[in-house]
């Protein structure tokens, strides 16, 4: 095939190759820190294998998860604060495999963009890597898409998706074992995780406050936050605290509090014919909270099933299990407290 004198290229079409062969290059170490017994491929295949034998598991039942960081995406973009979006990508993932009685095993995650800056995404992988760090899961590929046209300059979008394994005697729930009388566990948040950004920006637009604002409300232990920093919290992950936990059998149920707050999430993981009866004063409302709600004029309701309201995991124990559950969960350093109990419907 001849060459076509001021022939089009694909980089001038708005796509450059070279930076995304450079992206791959550099971000080839932080997913070879993230490697575990069972993967031990490299980035640039096709596909990535997983050993489940060399993971340690004899009966298996593979769980998939996939979710996004939704609009908090708006605010790092806006801000540009980029490096901890990606922790919030995997935490949205792995949670849910937790609970499924889960382990987290692997994690693959797609960045799309309208024109590819490198520093901008090797920031965002390099929360990715740390974020399967957290959650012991490989990072094993990915998919890059600088796609012109379809996003405005400086805007990129995130998904991910991640691959768990439990034992066939182990999947959570186990409906069949609850009764009334169970405790409900709730585990501390670290903010409004990566739910419920829509209101929270609005909440923020009637307040009339710049992202580079003093944050209005108090963040225990780290003063001196702007009202950016202090909603970029990256999302809890659980699993260190939680995985030991679901392989002694003690627990019966676990929800990751997600989109649809407190009221939604925990019927999902109860047996019919029960219902979740919270103390809604087991625990104090974190500031961030308290401040949208005054400052968005939010009724309690719809404050419960829009955020987690400091609550981002439960787990449902039998009473006389509550107190090892709560001890190990406090030694984890987790904020762990008994925020209500199952009754009859």
């Amino acid at each position: 095939m001849s060459d076509q004198q001021n022939g089009l290229t694909y980089a001038q079409a708005g796509v450059d190759i070279d930076a995304g062969a450079a992206l791959v290059e550099a971000i080839k170490p932080l997913a070879k820190a993230t490697r575990r017994p069972g993967a031990d491929g490299s980035l640039g295949g096709f596909g990535a294998l997983f050993d489940l034998r060399a993971a340690g598991y004899d009966d298996p039942l593979l769980v998939s998860t996939t979710d996004g960081v939704g609009t908090k995406l708006r605010i790092a973009i806006d801000a540009k604060m980029h490096a901890t979006v990606g922790i919030d990508l995997v935490a949205m993932c792995v949670n849910d495999l937790l609970a499924q009685g889960a382990e987290p095993l692997l994690f693959l995650d797609y960045y799309a963009t309208g024109k590819l800056d490198l520093e901008v995404a090797k920031s965002v992988v390099a929360g990715i890597a740390e974020g399967c760090k957290l959650a012991g899961a490989a990072l094993v590929g990915g998919e890059t898409a600088e796609m012109p046209g379809m996003y405005s300059d400086g805007e990129y979008d995130l998904a991910g998706f991640s691959v768990g394994a439990v034992d066939r005697d182990d999947v959570l729930p186990k409906l069949d074992k609850q009764r009334a009388g169970d405790l409900i566990i709730g585990i501390g948040s670290s903010g409004p995780h990566s739910n419920g950004y829509s209101l929270v920006r609005r909440v923020v637009e009637r307040s009339g406050l710049a992202w580079d604002a003093p944050c209005p409300f108090p963040v225990p232990g780290e003063e001196g936050k702007t009202l950016a920093e202090a909603l970029m919290a990256p999302t809890r992950i659980y699993v260190k605290s939680i995985l030991p936990l679901l392989q002694s059998g003690r627990v019966k149920g676990g929800a990751h509090i997600t989109g649809g707050g407190l009221i939604e999430n925990p019927p999902r993981c109860i047996a019919e014919g029960l219902v979740p009866l919270f103390d809604w004063s087991a625990w104090p409302l974190p500031p961030v909270f308290d401040w949208l709600q005054r400052e968005g004029g939010i009724s309690d309701h719809e404050l419960r099933r829009t955020f987690n309201c400091g609550v981002g995991f439960i787990l449902i124990v039998a009473a006389s299990d509550a107190e090892p559950v709560l001890a190990a969960l406090l030694n984890a350093d987790e904020d762990a407290f008994v925020c209500g109990q199952l009754v009859q419907a």
